[in-house]
């Protein structure tokens, strides 16, 4: 358990603390994802919704190793991508899916933590395996659903700078685009709020950790 805190913390440091990720906490992050997946499959550790919201966390970071592999693929052996724009727009987005769950995920369990601190019996009910199994799968739905409406925006985007711009082509753009721009700056300012709430969680928690 130990070894997941510390995982946790290094995951809230990434996503919740650092304005953008670097090359370092991204390679320490998907170093401690590979052994946190490991340690889970130890009978050790036993079946619970905080394990269960861990190990979607970790499992989050495959969207960077396809994404950084595919980038190193690339750049190593010079290979040649025959629609650039779509290949590069749909990396940036699971770049963009891999923080956006990670955040959601790492919310989920401070909230938990809230629970378990100061609702211990009250909230036994909702702290189950099936309702965090039910939490991730509804996270990565709705996170898969915006980046998919962002890579099509982005890809009609690129395609859209070839036509003029009273081009009847264009037109179909204008609700994807809309939309996309709306889920940028809802998204923009969920993180914000994301992160003024797990700082106020954790603050309470370790004011009544320490008073007690």
């Amino acid at each position: 358990m130990k070894d997941l805190r510390r995982y946790l913390v290094l995951k809230y440091i990434q996503y919740l603390v650092l304005s953008s990720s670097n090359a370092v906490s991204t390679f320490l992050g998907l170093l401690g994802s590979l052994y946190t997946i490991i340690i889970l499959q130890s009978a050790k550790v036993s079946s619970k919704s905080t394990a269960v919201l861990i190990s979607s966390l970790a499992k989050a970071d495959i969207l960077v190793s396809v994404s950084a592999v595919s980038e190193m693929v690339v750049w190593t052996f010079d290979v040649s991508i025959s629609s650039t724009a779509f290949t590069s727009a749909l990396l940036q987005n699971l770049l963009t899916a891999n923080a956006h769950i990670s955040c959601l995920v790492l919310s989920c369990v401070a909230f938990e933590a809230y629970l378990i601190t100061f609702f211990p019996t009250e909230s036994r009910r909702l702290r189950t395996v099936k309702n965090a199994r039910l939490t991730s799968t509804i996270i990565w739905i709705l996170v898969t659903a915006e980046c998919t409406l962002f890579q099509m925006d982005d890809v009609l985007k690129a395609s859209s700078t070839s036509a003029p711009a009273h081009s009847p082509r264009v037109l179909p753009f204008h609700f994807p685009s809309m939309a996309a721009a709306f889920l940028r700056s809802l998204s923009y300012l969920l993180g914000i709020l994301l992160r003024i709430v797990n700082v106020y969680i954790y603050y309470k928690i370790f004011f009544s950790m320490s008073n007690r």
